[in-house]
């Protein structure tokens, strides 16, 4: 199995899942499908389904066209989600195979949207899982809650993605790695996986380079939404459950300026 990123729109990402035995490919939110199309091109695939993590356009927004560039393709979308040129609604455990080697199961982690789906991905080679987790968790964040609670936040960060193994590589949707650090440390200043991340994440950019993906286990040891359960962090912020200090790091977030 590969996972290759497509850089689209201003910051976001695309992604190429590959079976590497059938040359069969997953596209997980194409929202620009003829750049999706060139690169499995280049990597000599077929691209046999969509994977739509939620309904917001810069992620959806590429689906009905690109049933019109591959037809019979299938899109994969959360069932209460809405989503554009969905063919083939999932719920929370439902699975997908890809090719022969590659199964998904499909992960609810609601919050961003009501029905945001988060896919997580093994092969039978044994090789590390991922997760594509859209705009529920970022790289040291988390999306914003447009249509959920931090109680549905922390079920979807600390409970559903927080349970996966820890080397499982996360692959979002956004490239907001470095703001997000910078928001970090105002939460931990004396957290050094943070600043370490920080400036790899820099350098990272300064060349051009995506700084996808990152761990479940990098993910607890520097993002502050996952670190909510934690009874330091808590104090930190003033609070006194993971749930109350979610809240208040997004409410931070939402109006830092950084």
């Amino acid at each position: 199995m590969k996972i290759h990123h497509v850089a689209c729109l201003e910051d976001n990402y695309a992604y190429l899942i590959i079976d590497e035995s059938t040359k069969e490919a997953a596209a997980v939110d194409p929202v620009e499908p003829e750049k999706v199309l060139k690169a499995a091109q280049e990597h000599g695939v077929d691209i046999k389904l969509v994977l739509t993590t939620h309904h917001h356009w810069d992620h959806a927004g590429g689906n009905e066209k690109i049933k019109q560039l591959v037809p019979g393709i299938k899109i994969y979308g959360g069932s209460i989600d809405n989503v554009k040129g969905c063919t083939d609604k999932v719920d929370n455990g439902d699975k997908i195979s890809l090719g022969a080697d590659v199964h998904i199961l499909s992960l609810h982690t609601p919050c961003h949207t009501k029905g945001h789906i988060s896919y997580y991905v093994t092969n039978k080679e044994g090789d590390d899982p991922t997760v594509f987790t859209g705009d529920t968790l970022f790289i040291a964040g988390c999306g914003k809650f447009f249509e959920g609670t931090a109680e549905q936040m922390h079920q979807s960060l600390c409970v559903t993605l927080g349970s996966l193994p820890k080397p499982t590589r996360v692959y979002c949707g956004h490239e907001y790695t470095v703001k997000n650090l910078q928001f970090a440390l105002t939460v931990e200043p004396g957290n050094e996986k943070i600043k370490q991340k920080l400036s790899w994440a820099q350098k990272q950019r300064e060349t051009g380079l995506p700084t996808v993906p990152s761990t479940i286990e990098e993910e607890m040891e520097m993002n502050p939404f996952m670190r909510a359960d934690l009874p330091e962090l808590q104090e930190r912020v003033g609070c006194k459950t993971a749930v109350e200090a979610l809240r208040e790091i997004r409410q931070r977030k939402d109006t830092w300026r950084g």
